[in-house]
Parts: structure tokens; sequence; C-alpha cells
């Protein structure tokens, strides 16, 4: 997705790292560089609102929620290896899933 316009940040690193900038969980400085693209890129900025909407929207529908502890680590080792640059084996992935209420077992 792009505007077709040259950026200082591109629109790719910005949708790569839109759920960090959604959480605030990436530097000052890079906030600001994505305030700035948003500014100048109306793609962007509309994915932006997309996905900030629907982020409010699972907050008032499941915010109230608690996440079982094993789950809830399950989860962030999961995420720990991505970091990493690890792959999570299949199985392991579809093991956790079988974990969630509402989701069957295959």
């Amino acid at each position: 997705m792009s505007c077709g316009e040259p950026h200082e940040t591109d629109c790719a690193e910005v949708l790569d790292h839109l759920y960090e900038f959604l959480d605030r969980e990436m530097p000052d400085s890079d906030c600001t560089k994505f305030e700035v693209h948003f500014e100048e890129c109306s793609p962007c900025l509309e994915k932006y609102g997309l996905e900030q909407a629907v982020k409010k929207l699972v907050k008032r529908c499941c915010g109230q929620d608690d996440v079982p502890a094993d789950l809830r680590s399950k989860v962030m080792g999961r995420i720990d290896l991505i970091r990493s640059g690890q792959a999570v084996p299949e199985h392991e992935v579809s093991a956790a899933g079988a974990d969630l209420p509402g989701v069957a077992k295959e």
C-alpha cells in the first residue's frame, strides 16, 4: 500500500510496525516519524485508522476478560521466538490453539 509518493519513511516500514506504533512500543523518535508519514500518506493513515478502530472494538468487547496465565505465557513465548528470528514449529502453534476456548482440537 502506498500513495505513490516518495516519503522519508517508507510505507512498507510503517505498515510492518503499525501495531508497535498503536501500542506505543517504539521509541518516541520512531513515533514522530510515523506521525509525519501519516500526515503525508492518506492510504497509510486510513490503514492506521482502521487498525486503531479494531483495537478499540476488541478492547471494548473483550477487555473485561481475564487471560489465563498459562495462555499468556505461551503467547509471550511465541512472540519471543518470533522476535529472536526462530521458527515456531507448526505442531506447537496448532496445539496452542487447541487450548483456546471455542477452538476445536484437530
